[in-house]
């Protein structure tokens, strides 16, 4: 289902940035070894629940996060929340990972490992169960993440497509 989402503006939103990963990266080439770094980075705006992710090289670190995080800008997602929690559970994958998010009870927090504990406190939910299954690699654990996110449907898109009232649901 390709579904055409509009480009949200970075510059409105108050994003916050986190690093979830930084990698040595090293080139070998006839003269010796070339070191440059890549950072994997997710900026969000909890308030209004939008999240982004991106990648950036460079020679050094804080250069590679600032690549990362306008990357990340550049591909923001609108979160579907109900209150602080998602409004159903629901299976992200992305390559062989997988990542399986369930809504949960008021005072749960977020329970949720280094990847997806970045996206989902970046994104504004307060209070979700998470598993990531498969692989553990970072890039893949994001992806996989977003991958969920943008599944979340809420009850008046239910509704409409169903045909219904949000009050017959």
């Amino acid at each position: 289902m390709t579904t055409l989402k509009k480009k949200l503006d970075a510059n409105q939103y108050n994003l916050k940035d986190q690093v979830v990963a930084i990698n040595r990266v090293t080139k070998v080439v006839k003269g010796g070894k070339n070191m440059s770094f890549a950072a994997l980075v997710v900026v969000g705006d909890a308030a209004s629940g939008v999240v982004g992710y991106g990648s950036g090289k460079a020679k050094e670190v804080p250069q590679a996060i600032r690549k990362g995080i306008e990357s990340a800008k550049k591909n923001l997602v609108r979160v579907n929340l109900t209150e602080t929690t998602i409004p159903h559970q629901v299976l992200g994958r992305f390559g062989s990972g997988q990542v399986l998010l369930k809504p949960a009870p008021e005072g749960t927090g977020v329970i949720a490992g280094g990847a997806v504990r970045a996206v989902m406190t970046s994104a504004g939910v307060q209070n979700v169960l998470t598993k990531s299954l498969g692989t553990a690699n970072p890039h893949n654990v994001i992806k996989a993440t977003f991958d969920a996110l943008i599944q979340l449907r809420d009850r008046a898109e239910v509704a409409s497509t169903r045909g219904k009232q949000v009050e017959e649901l």
